[in-house]
């Protein structure tokens, strides 16, 4: 049947307080003077007041530079994006906080927090958003040194868990659908004790259940810890080659509360390397997720799912383990998105000041040609540490475009004296459509040039107001929320897909078509960046048509499906099996 009449039925609007129709009339991006506008900072003003301890005590220790990660999920189901930050503590047994690195008016408190987004409740729109703390009422104790945070409903009830990568062992919080969650860690079987960084849900099997990668960084104990000195000949922090790195893993999920280690016998044809990223998606187009993991100083892997239970890697075959020039190179964050429109998922990933960043360009078939010195991405890079990062397109004009946010790991030269020399400003790539990027960062104002040593970045449409915003965890030092002020000034699409038996269907792949603009292809997921989950909504920018347009939905099961005419300016949710069958 054709969806135009049968919309009612199968394309469902949230409620009336979770959809927001679109700011201002469809107006051009501003350039110059006027894109002081692009974001503004409102962490503090939303209530959203936190600030992150690394433990630094003037030993050095090793963990102190990675965390921390940060999540934006919908953890009560109202409609609207919740924040979980991760938060860290002392490390060893004889050392104290040097006070004089925490601020007399911060907002620090000991573990991981969450804080409630209530836009549902308020009725001034957009402009009323605000956060509460609810870290206590919802149960959560989350007091290990933390690291990062990924999400997904690993049991089908309906509503997003939460597992939490910790320097020692992980956590499994299993929402409880009242507003509290349990701490499941160790009967589910996934709490490593070890030192996980990244993790990724994702259901590699296609039986409708997440499975969990956990990428892992090195084998390290404070007591063994090594004196290391940086390029000004001073003590600093050590680079990942002076330790063993540690073995990722993988769980496939029991469908029963539990997840057994499937390692060794699903992945193969590669050595682990020091992991800091992960990002799943089908990269050749098979109807099977794969995986792809950033590695700190070796090899990327590229675990491309066989179909059988299998993982084989075929990273350096396919052009992604190295960099152009045939070297490993230290990779942080990373995401997978289709960036030229083609249809298929690239790949980008931030690195080291000296290397610049990198764009492996997709021909089709899982095969990658790094492209980043002629798109400019590389170039563009230099001198910068990149951490967090996402494919987003920030003035909804269809293209996708970058941002990294970015930290130094060694004190910068020239600033010895000071007590954290590592801050960097953050970087904003715009795609100009001609298979080129422009770093743009100076002409989005003064709120996004801020200089922090930021680590973890999380996006997504906070205030639904259709465009995407960014919340950045900062390493020692506070959160930040980057409000997108520029992308509802044009006309969007939001989508919300969901499975028959599960919250969001992570892994689905959405073709949307109109006669105006050339196909968009997105895909569902909240993995991705570094440490960090994101809003698994699908969110497509329209630029300045008013074109309702035909959204394809190729869901993880293998069903296609059509909607047409779907409405725009607002989130819609598409339901497996409510489509048109293609």
């Amino acid at each position: 049947m054709s969806c135009l009449g049968c919309a009612e039925d199968s394309v469902q609007q949230f409620s009336d307080e979770a959809v927001t129709i679109g700011g201002p009339a469809p107006a051009d991006v501003p350039t110059g003077d006027d894109a002081a506008d692009w974001f503004t900072e409102r962490a503090a003003a939303t209530g959203l007041r936190f600030t992150h301890l690394n433990g630094m005590s003037g030993e050095f220790f090793f963990p102190e530079m990675i965390p921390g990660g940060v999540g934006v999920l919908d953890y009560d189901n109202d409609g609207d994006l919740d924040v979980y930050l991760v938060q860290g503590r002392m490390l060893g047994d004889d050392v104290g906080l040097d006070q004089s690195l925490v601020e007399p008016d911060s907002a620090f408190e000991p573990g991981g927090r969450l804080f409630r987004n209530d836009l549902h409740l308020m009725t001034g729109g957009p402009d009323s958003l605000r956060f509460t703390d609810v870290t206590e009422e919802s149960g959560i104790e989350a007091f290990e040194y933390g690291m990062g945070v990924a999400s997904g409903d690993v049991d089908n009830d309906g509503c997003v868990d939460i597992y939490l990568t910790n320097f020692g062992p992980n956590q499994l919080l299993r929402n409880n659908c009242d507003g509290t969650f349990s701490d499941v860690s160790a009967e589910s079987g996934i709490n490593d004790p070890g030192w996980g960084v990244s993790a990724s849900f994702v259901d590699y099997d296609r039986d409708g259940w997440l499975d969990l990668y956990v990428g892992n960084y090195l084998q390290y104990q404070i007591e063994a810890d090594q004196p290391c000195t940086g390029l000004t000949g001073r003590r600093d922090y050590c680079t990942p080659d002076v330790y063993t790195p540690q073995a990722d893993r993988l769980y496939r999920n029991q469908r029963n509360g539990q997840f057994v280690d499937v390692t060794s016998t699903a992945l193969f044809g590669a050595d682990h390397g020091p992991a800091l990223g992960v990002s799943t998606a089908d990269f050749d187009s098979d109807g099977w997720v794969d995986i792809y993991v950033t590695n700190d100083g070796s090899e990327n892997l590229l675990w491309m799912n066989q179909g059988d239970g299998t993982l084989s890697h075929e990273g350096l075959l396919s052009g992604v383990a190295l960099s152009g020039d045939g070297t490993a190179e230290g990779s942080m964050g990373v995401d997978a998105a289709d960036f030229d429109n083609d249809g298929d998922p690239d790949l980008f990933m931030t690195h080291l000041p000296a290397e610049g960043n990198n764009l492996y360009l997709n021909n089709g078939s899982g095969v990658f040609e790094d492209v980043s010195g002629r798109v400019g991405l590389g170039p563009l890079s230099l001198g910068q540490t990149g951490f967090g990062t996402a494919w987003l397109d920030v003035d909804n004009d269809g293209w996708l475009d970058l941002v990294a946010v970015n930290g130094a790991i060694e004190a910068i030269e020239g600033r010895l004296g000071e007590a954290f020399p590592y801050d960097e400003r953050n970087s904003l790539f715009l795609n100009l459509q001609n298979g080129r990027f422009d770093d743009v960062t100076n002409q989005t104002g003064a709120a996004f040039n801020l200089s922090e040593v930021s680590r973890g970045a999380a996006f997504g449409d906070l205030d639904n107001d259709g465009d995407t915003d960014i919340v950045v965890s900062n390493n020692s030092g506070p959160v930040r929320l980057f409000i997108n002020e520029v992308g509802q000034r044009v006309h969007w699409l939001g989508l919300d897909l969901r499975q028959e038996v599960s919250r969001y269907a992570i892994g689905a792949r959405v073709e949307v078509t109109r006669s105006t603009a050339p196909p968009a292809w997105r895909r569902v997921r909240s993995d991705g960046s570094y440490a960090s989950a994101s809003d698994p909504r699908v969110l497509v920018g329209l630029g300045q048509s008013s074109e309702l347009p035909a959204v394809r939905v190729f869901w993880p099961s293998g069903r296609v499906e059509l909607w047409s005419d779907v409405e725009i300016d607002r989130y819609v949710t598409l339901t497996e099996g409510q489509g048109l069958e293609q």
